[in-house]
């Protein structure tokens, strides 16, 4: 097993569940890689890399309860083309296996897990997955319900959800996303923030 220290920084403070959290993109991120992998970026490392991830995520891809039970709660109700989206607050520092956010699918009362995410503040100067591409999201308020806001600062968010009147729950500045979609087929490749495989359960 090899180690690799990602020094990006998720500076923003995150209020979570009403207790303050930081949600440390920085500090060494253990990376699960077969003995005699190749160097950054081949095949080789990526194959490593994605059964690291489904191994450790296995017991999340229909159990939302037991997501919930080890700490993820809603941050996103279904956004189009991409999931529900529950983050850990305790996650701290890249780990290819211990994601700060699951993206499920949702239909009935079915949960299918499709992509495991990170977030920075700014790009990271060294992919911490080889050849990462990557998404933003703009700086918003979160409420406990899972509806946001975008708004440029956290004095800017109202106290309830203009959408539902949920508690208000934290800001966050404007980020830079690394989607993973390992749990579910993304013709958009496994990086892309968007997939159209999920369009069907965009109403679910």
């Amino acid at each position: 097993m090899r180690h690799r220290i990602i020094t990006t920084t998720l500076a923003a403070v995150l209020a979570f569940a009403g207790l303050a959290a930081t949600l440390g993109l920085s500090g060494a991120g253990a990376r699960a890689i077969a003995p005699g992998a190749a160097s950054m970026g081949s095949p080789t490392q990526l194959t490593a890399d994605v059964a690291a991830a489904r191994l450790a995520t296995a017991k999340y891809v229909t159990d939302l309860p037991q997501a919930k039970a080890d700490g993820y709660g809603i941050i996103t109700r279904m956004i189009p083309g991409m999931g529900y989206h529950f983050l850990n607050p305790k996650v701290s520092g890249f780990d290819v296996t211990k994601p700060a956010i699951l993206v499920y699918e949702h239909h009935g009362d079915t949960w299918q897990l499709g992509a495991l995410e990170w977030v920075f503040t700014s790009k990271p100067a060294t992919p911490p997955l080889p050849g990462a591409k990557y998404g933003t999201f703009g700086a918003a308020c979160h409420y406990i319900d899972g509806t946001f806001v975008f708004k440029s600062a956290q004095s800017k968010c109202p106290a309830a959800s203009p959408q539902t009147g949920a508690k208000f729950n934290f800001w966050h500045p404007t980020l830079i996303t690394l989607h993973f979609w390992v749990w579910y087929p993304n013709p958009a490749g496994i990086y892309s923030g968007m997939n159209p495989m999920v369009t069907p359960f965009n109403n679910g």
